[in-house]
């Protein structure tokens, strides 16, 4: 069936609108001044731009399931993206998935538009801490400093996605009844692959990347472990267990 043009427009005005949510999101996320400054103006740039309204922005169902996408380029080191990218959702009660095509390695994240949400945020602020740490080191090679910067990726997210689940733990541990909470999480995860599926297709595990430096993986588990990872939030419970 073709869209009618008002379909089109309204499809249009959806997507600009959860732009705006993300930047803004991203504004309130984020520690450093300079960057939420700089997400603050692009979200009223393209409020003024198209006239999006107050209501508009506030119209959202938080428990709504939803599917949404994020670039992760291309190059050496985007499975190491993909891989800090799926600790954080996993820790979030959602599900990364990627395909890569001629626009490069598109990331798919699904859960609840709260949880996809913060997962956004979290991984745009810790891949920002990752990738400048990993820049500040050289190697004799360019080819030895790109192995050693991808395994410091590696080690990087390996150690995050540790903490974001120790922090989920204690969270869980934290509630009123952790033994009916566990089960809850679970089913709820369950309904997301399910809907991921629904989406998206038949999904596949990815043929494993190649090894790394073990250097270079303890370097960035290091830093990681120095890095700021944010809050993990249980579904109506106040966020807990922040890095330092």
């Amino acid at each position: 069936m073709t869209d009618t043009p008002s379909t089109a427009r309204a499809e249009a005005d959806q997507g600009v609108i959860d732009k705006v949510r993300k930047l803004l999101a991203m504004a309130e996320g984020t520690d450093n001044s300079e960057e939420a400054d700089a997400f603050a103006r692009k979200a009223a740039d393209l409020i003024a731009r198209h006239r999006v309204t107050e209501s508009a922005l506030r119209d959202v169902d938080p428990d709504q399931l939803e599917v949404a996408e994020l670039d992760l380029g291309r190059g050496a080191y985007v499975r190491a993206r993909f891989h800090l990218l799926a600790g954080v959702a996993e820790a979030h009660g959602c599900l990364a998935t990627f395909m890569t095509g001629s626009r490069g390695t598109l990331a798919h994240i699904t859960g609840h538009r709260r949880d996809t949400l913060a997962v956004r945020v979290l991984f745009t602020s810790l891949l920002s801490q990752m990738t400048q740490r990993a820049a500040l080191e050289r190697r004799a090679t360019a080819a030895a400093t790109q192995r050693w910067r991808r395994s410091f990726m590696f080690g990087f997210a390996d150690e995050v996605a540790a903490m974001l689940q120790t922090a989920r733990s204690e969270a869980i541990a934290a509630t009123d009844d952790p033994a009916s909470t566990v089960p809850a999480l679970r089913a709820q995860d369950v309904v997301v692959r399910e809907f991921a599926g629904e989406r998206l297709g038949r999904i596949v595990t990815a043929r494993p990347a190649a090894p790394a430096v073990r250097d270079g993986l303890q370097a960035g588990r290091r830093a990681a472990a120095e890095s700021d990872v944010g809050r993990v939030r249980l579904r109506g419970r106040t966020a807990i267990g922040s890095g330092s």
